[in-house]
């Protein structure tokens, strides 16, 4: 492939963010309960609130950011650009105002730019989840940002 691209993998053991707005806690704590055989063999990571319930209510071990409105989601987005997020479960509730949601709109974005995948409901979860991937390596391919940005800083 030409240096436009780079590929990154994702490992087997996924780096999950587990994310929901608050009328969509009970709801991702449930999934989480119905697919624990299956993350209990991933690094699970989440914002605030939502990581101390998951821990609280199925055992699962889930590293804690700040929560969402307090820079949680922002912090998950970091991880994609680091690298240590590879798989993102977002539920959240498109019925109700979110005071955060250009920092939700900033998550969606760089995970789009680093081609992660995002599920933002129960349906796409499960889709997910039960993807022939979780249990293998995962090639994808990437924009050269490097190259990019050489590019830009040489047109300018």
């Amino acid at each position: 492939m030409n240096n436009d691209y780079v590929t990154l993998t994702i490992g087997r053991q996924k780096n999950i963010a587990l994310i929901a707005h608050d009328g969509k806690k009970a709801e991702l704590i449930e999934w989480c309960r119905e697919n624990y055989d299956i993350l209990k063999n991933h690094f699970l990571c989440g914002t605030g609130t939502t990581a101390r319930m998951i821990t609280d209510k199925t055992g699962l071990p889930v590293r804690g950011y700040n929560s969402g409105p307090l820079g949680g989601d922002q912090q998950i987005g970091a991880k994609i650009v680091e690298g240590q997020v590879d798989f993102v479960i977002f539920f959240s509730d498109p019925l109700t105002a979110a005071p955060h949601d250009p920092d939700v709109k900033a998550l969606l974005r760089i995970a789009q730019v680093y081609d992660i995948p995002m599920a933002n409901n129960k349906a796409t979860a499960d889709f997910l989840i039960n993807s022939t991937y979780m249990d293998k390596e995962y090639d994808h391919n990437v924009m050269n940002f490097k190259k990019n940005v050489e590019n830009r800083a040489n047109s300018l």
